[in-house]
């Protein structure tokens, strides 16, 4: 399954969630992960129904965690410093951390890759920062998405790739994410098995049982 791993269709955003299926279809997608939106198909593109959570301290975070446990929601988490990011990484029930570009160098490190690798909980990369910000702005995200691909390959997280587009407007094809991947690193190995790790958050594969 080839997943934009976050997207805002309406209210978040411009487009309805039918619309950018639609659109998806076109670029090339097999599945989108749609912040608010439930669970549904357009087109043969398969919408996983998501949760963008945000809040200043873990506490805050675990209550709707907690909602979301027993569902087949994607749990997004947006990164904040150092302290938060690891408590996030080792909560039961979270799928994704995001927003790790507008952390310093210390709010993902060493430690929280570990923590990420041991919980199985994927490393948001969004295309957002680079394809709309300029100047130092997207130089500081191109540095970040550097610095995760070099501990991702170090410990072995799960990485994902998205769009956070708002509208049709902003959503872009498979070989424009992975061109746009290729700047921080990713080959097209690498990117290929990004795009397919959305769709086993929800549903990873299963312990290999020893029978004597």
């Amino acid at each position: 399954m080839i997943t934009d791993a976050c997207i805002c269709p309406r209210p978040r955003g411009d487009s309805s969630v039918r619309r950018m299926a639609l659109e998806a279809h076109e670029l090339g997608f097999d599945s989108l992960v749609a912040i608010d939106a439930p669970t549904c198909e357009y087109a043969g593109v398969s919408v996983m129904s998501g949760v963008l959570v945000r809040g200043a301290f873990a506490q805050e975070i675990l209550p709707r965690v907690k909602r979301c446990k027993g569902t087949d929601t994607v749990v997004i988490v947006e990164a904040g410093d150092s302290g938060f990011n690891r408590a996030v990484l080792a909560m039961r029930g979270v799928h994704v951390l995001c927003g790790v570009h507008l952390t310093d160098r210390y709010g993902f490190d060493h430690v929280a890759a570990k923590i990420a690798a041991d919980s199985g909980i994927a490393i948001d990369i969004s295309l957002a920062p680079i394809i709309h910000e300029r100047g130092a702005t997207r130089q500081r995200a191109l540095d970040r998405y550097l610095d995760i691909v070099m501990l991702q390959r170090r410990f072995e997280f799960p990485l994902v790739l998205s769009t956070h587009a708002r509208s049709v407007l902003e959503m872009r094809s498979v070989r424009e994410i992975s061109a746009l991947a290729s700047l921080v690193g990713l080959d097209v190995g690498d990117v290929k098995q990004a795009l397919g790790n959305a769709g086993r958050l929800c549903s990873p594969e299963p312990a290999v049982q020893v029978i004597q």
